[in-house]
């Protein structure tokens, strides 16, 4: 019998005070807000990683305010990513991961974004495919439809590196789900997702479960945090509170 796969439900980033009181609860301090978001949700995708590396210290304090379970996926430092995509993978991807050692069994993967704007380039895939570490997972945001392509998953999937499927508000129809490496990895970004939607959503997820792959899902960051809320939901639908 297939064991069911995990599904890590979060929001891209945490820290956001005016959360409160819509997801957290009055008052609550800024160094307890990931303490709040881990006893709701139990996964989230690092924001700030995005902008700064994270330092040793500030990992240790995220994994002690969050439980065993509780899964981080960090979002590749941009500078750093677009060397190593663009230029220079042989020295860019050393000292972009050497950073996410700290996190260890809890990390769930990496997200490395290719420009949305950046058309196919099959050489330089692969020079990020070739200088990334086998033991450190790996989920690309290809947005550009050029990459759409059989060649492109292939090697992805060779790789065992996960191919993020993102929803935006900009689609007309929710995009096709494609399972390529071993994880599932969605970004949900349109603004709001109404109960239907997150019923449909949870639909769609299910049959990838009940295989046995481990699916993240992310909704993006809010001013109130009804996405945090929309995020509890989905995740309810299919496990109950975390």
């Amino acid at each position: 019998m297939t064991e069911t796969g995990r599904l890590y439900v979060g929001t891209s980033g945490f820290a956001y005070p005016d959360w409160a009181p819509r997801f957290y609860p009055p008052g609550t301090r800024a160094a307890d807000l990931l303490r709040a978001y881990a006893s709701r949700l139990t996964a989230v995708e690092l924001n700030n990683t995005f902008y700064r590396q994270p330092t040793a210290k500030a990992i240790e304090s995220w994994l002690a305010a969050t439980p065993g379970s509780f899964r981080f996926v960090v979002k590749a430092q941009r500078g750093a990513s677009w060397r190593a995509f663009r230029t220079d993978a042989t020295d860019s991807v050393p000292w972009l991961t050497a950073a996410y050692r700290p996190f260890g069994e809890r990390l769930r993967c990496v997200l490395f974004r290719v420009e949305e704007t950046t058309p196919r380039d099959d050489d330089s895939l692969a020079r990020l495919l070739d200088a990334w570490p086998s033991d450190l997972p790996l989920a690309l945001e290809l947005r550009h439809a050029s990459w759409e392509d059989d060649e492109v998953h292939d090697q992805l999937r060779s790789r065992g590196v996960a191919l993020v499927t993102t929803d935006t508000d900009e689609l007309m129809e929710p995009p096709i789900i494609r399972r390529i490496g071993p994880l599932l990895y969605l970004r949900l970004r349109r603004t709001t997702y109404t109960t239907a939607d997150l019923d449909d959503w949870s639909a769609r997820l299910a049959p990838f479960l009940d295989d046995g792959v481990d699916v993240c899902v992310f909704l993006r960051h809010d001013a109130d945090g009804a996405t945090a809320i929309a995020a509890e939901s989905l995740l309810a639908r299919r496990s109950g509170p975390p």
